[in-house]
């Protein structure tokens, strides 16, 4: 698999399935809730999160069962959820190179449309008939709640540890990658060492995701993100390279505090974190987590999938060239 090219896997074909099929999971009776789900869900985006759980699948098993290939299909619904909540929260005008939600239809169409898709992923979930799966992954909706609470309430809070930063990456973001890893894994094996290294995979592989994501909001266009470019700085959402900007840069915490109300605030921190350290040092911290991901993988035994696995902290670093 080359670095960039994340669906040069072992289950490329799998994913064209679960493309075909997302949208027949979620009928709705009212045609504008069907018509809102169907919007993002058809848009495409990565498939991140169901080509990891599928590829865990395969890495263990060789054979993808079909709970498995259910979980998948979970996942992604979970995180298109996700998103459209997100996008209201944070006032997104895109998403996924496409008008959000809440901007086609409006507020309350995307609140129940995200609302509904919770729903629908928890009848399947309910529906794999097992229970500690189901405890695992309902948890994430939990973490999604926690983490948009925590960030809510340290907006444009210049003493924001990175560890409040991490944790709340790992609500937001990795909880979801890292459940379903390990969800992936206990449908088909009882090795609770292999599940709980797949887990912390899963939550490194997630943390790291975040944090280039972080970069990639503060280095990037808007066509490369699918997303506005500096939504979350513009927010008072301080990420990595910010938070290790203001260690280097006191003097524009002032700047912060008074929430970028003057002309060119925001041009003026977005200079000091890409002329600073304040990038790389994210970009370091991302690797960290990349490593102790791949160090996660060495009891599961040599296969294209787990090379594949591996190749993913490639891809994930290489986002940003």
């Amino acid at each position: 698999m080359k670095p960039n090219r994340l669906f040069d896997i072992p289950v490329k074909e799998d994913i064209k399935i679960l493309n075909r099929n997302l949208i027949n999971l979620v009928p709705a009776q009212d045609p504008i809730l069907y018509a809102a789900s169907e919007h993002l869900l058809t848009a495409g985006g990565k498939r991140l999160r169901p080509s990891i759980v599928l590829l865990v699948s395969k890495a263990i098993n060789e054979k993808i069962l079909p709970s498995q290939h259910r979980l998948a299909e979970i996942t992604e619904i979970i995180h298109t959820a996700s998103l459209i909540h997100d996008d209201v929260i944070d006032d997104c005008s895109t998403r996924r190179g496409i008008k959000a939600v809440h901007t086609k239809f409006n507020n309350k169409i995307a609140v129940l449309a995200g609302d509904f898709l919770f729903a629908k992923s928890s009848w399947y979930l309910a529906n794999l008939n097992q229970l500690e799966v189901v405890k695992i992954i309902s948890k994430v909706i939990t973490d999604f709640a926690e983490g948009e609470v925590k960030q809510s309430l340290s907006l444009f809070d210049i003493t924001l540890p990175i560890n409040n930063y991490i944790e709340k990456s790992f609500y937001k973001t990795a909880s979801l990658i890292a459940s379903s890893c390990q969800a992936a894994s206990m449908l088909t094996s009882n090795n609770y060492r292999i599940s709980l290294n797949l887990y912390l995979y899963g939550k490194h592989l997630g943390i790291a995701f975040q944090i280039i994501d972080d970069i990639l909001d503060m280095i990037s266009s808007g066509n490369i993100l699918g997303k506005p470019e500096k939504s979350d700085l513009k927010n008072g959402n301080l990420t990595a390279p910010c938070l290790f900007t203001l260690f280097e840069q006191g003097y524009i915490k002032k700047i912060i505090k008074r929430e970028f109300c003057e002309y060119n605030d925001i041009e003026i921190i977005l200079k000091e974190i890409k002329t600073g350290r304040g990038i790389l040092k994210a970009k370091d911290l991302a690797s960290e987590h990349l490593q102790a991901s791949l160090n996660c993988l060495k009891y599961l035994k040599e296969s294209d999938s787990k090379q594949s696995l591996q190749n993913l902290t490639e891809y994930i670093l290489n986002r940003l060239y």
